[in-house]
């Protein structure tokens, strides 16, 4: 089973210093027939105006994976941590037994897109953990976050993986599924065809019972998060 989620037909919140598209229900958006994917909870496409951004909050037993698109994250948490996050950087927050942080645009003049990805842990209760790293946009998939932090990936506490796709333009790349596996697939730049869809920026699909994948990229290269689902 294939499915398209198209990026105008997600959620929406608008609060001025905010523009949010939902893939999936969050906050005041809720749609029975899109409450996630998988372990996937949520993935907000997040805009933010200069000096602005989501001040001190707490989360609980969520792996919180951030990505900048543009602009910079200026993060601090209750764990200590205090860090900027810039475009090719991931950041991964576990929530485990309860942690307070604030998210703010890092500029007084620059806006601020990120996306905010929420996978929903296997263990609960766990102590909190912050990960932070940089991975180059080189062609075909990069293992970002993972189990067992294979190939120098960020650890994830579910059995989840998250790839970061890049395909120069015309070029194809495999993308194999084992098993019962799912996958999630969410287009931030250029135009993917696979399946016979065309996805753009902010599309998203969901695959079921389908054992391999082939990717193309069109006339423009593709920039892509590849999720590998229990």
């Amino acid at each position: 089973m294939i499915s398209v989620r198209k990026a105008d037909a997600r959620g929406r919140s608008r609060f001025g210093w905010l523009d949010s598209r939902h893939s999936f229900s969050f906050g005041e958006y809720f749609d029975p027939q899109h409450m996630g994917f998988s372990a996937l909870r949520v993935i907000n496409d997040d805009s933010v105006t200069p000096g602005a951004g989501f001040g001190t909050h707490g989360h609980r037993d969520m792996e919180i994976i951030s990505c900048v698109l543009d602009g910079v994250i200026a993060h601090k948490d209750s764990e200590g941590n205090s860090a900027e996050l810039r475009p090719g950087e991931f950041q991964l927050m576990s929530a485990g037994s309860g942690i307070h942080h604030s998210e703010f645009n890092a500029s007084a003049t620059e806006p601020l897109h990120f996306l905010q990805i929420w996978i929903q842990p296997r263990v609960y209760g766990q102590a909190p953990g912050y990960q932070q790293q940089t991975f180059a946009q080189k062609p075909g998939l990069t293992l970002v976050a993972s189990p067992d932090g294979a190939e120098d990936s960020m650890v994830l506490k579910q059995d989840a993986r998250l790839y970061q796709l890049v395909l120069p333009a015309d070029n194809r790349l495999e993308f194999s599924l084992s098993g019962d596996r799912k996958s999630w697939i969410h287009v931030i730049h250029g135009t993917l065809a696979l399946a016979g869809q065309a996805l753009g920026p902010g599309d998203g699909l969901a695959v079921e019972h389908v054992q391999a994948l082939s990717l193309v990229a069109a006339a423009e290269p593709v920039r892509a998060l590849v999720f590998d689902l229990p």
